[in-house]
């Protein structure tokens, strides 16, 4: 048995990156589940992975910037399955500029998805988990939604306005059982990254005690923590996974 064994878990931005190797995880933890994202390959991809993990998997092609369609996919869902036990706010883009250079269209762009996204993902589920008296939401939050980064404006926004969001809602939902908290990663190897040169990632590396960027699997580790019942008193709570590169 799994920790997450039957919790029927969706995850955004599944397809790749963090959002993959948490989805996996969870399938390994025994969790059903719901992988979310925008292209059609990249869903099928990974349901079928989780699902040659023995998981029992379902995938949707779903913006997270629009609201009937998140509310169609988490309405598929709970009718299915008859509950929504673990959301996994993963989807997120970034469009870096310099604050003189920024145009409105990065600046959007961003926040609709970073940020009007989570937002849409968890009112959405949030009556059908307070409803059923348990659940547990899970933001992406990132270090530089806590200590800022050159070039970020508009990423940094979204992910310091997810905090706000996590402690919010945990104390909204708490009464009813469901308990919010956000993962704040340090530098991850993801596709976000595999654009930048040689001599930028080894300067990233360098900033960290660790000496190394992190996995996506051990953001997932921790997504899945928060998501077992071993983390039941933590609600509100913003953990850093970054080898110590803030300390």
């Amino acid at each position: 048995m799994g920790r997450l064994q039957n919790k029927v878990s969706i995850i955004t931005g599944a397809a790749q990156g963090i959002g993959l190797a948490t989805a996996l995880k969870f399938a390994a933890e025994g969790a059903i589940v719901i992988i979310c994202d925008i292209r059609q390959a990249g869903v099928d991809a990974a349901v079928a992975a989780c699902q040659q993990q023995g998981a029992q998997a379902q995938g949707f092609v779903m913006d997270v910037t629009n609201r009937e369609q998140v509310d169609a996919v988490m309405a598929q869902v709970r009718d299915r399955f008859g509950r929504i036990d673990v959301l996994v706010n993963n989807a997120g883009i970034t469009q870096d500029a310099r604050l003189v250079k920024m145009t409105e269209a990065q600046f959007d762009r961003v926040i609709d998805v970073n940020l009007r996204g989570v937002f849409h993902c968890a009112q959405a589920v949030a009556e059908t988990m307070s409803a059923q008296g348990s659940g547990v939401i899970l933001n992406a939050s990132s270090v530089v939604g806590i200590y800022g980064n050159f070039g970020q404006t508009n990423y940094a926004a979204t992910k310091f306005g997810v905090i706000g969001f996590t402690k919010t809602w945990a104390r909204e939902l708490g009464a009813k059982g469901v308990r919010v908290n956000a993962v704040a990663p340090g530098f991850i190897q993801t596709p976000i990254l595999a654009s930048m040169p040689e001599e930028v990632l080894k300067g990233m590396e360098a900033r960290v005690p660790l000496k190394r960027l992190g996995k996506p699997e051990e953001i997932a580790n921790v997504y899945a923590f928060l998501a077992s019942d071993e983390a039941s008193y933590v609600n509100g709570a913003v953990i850093e996974v970054c080898g110590g590169m803030t300390v």
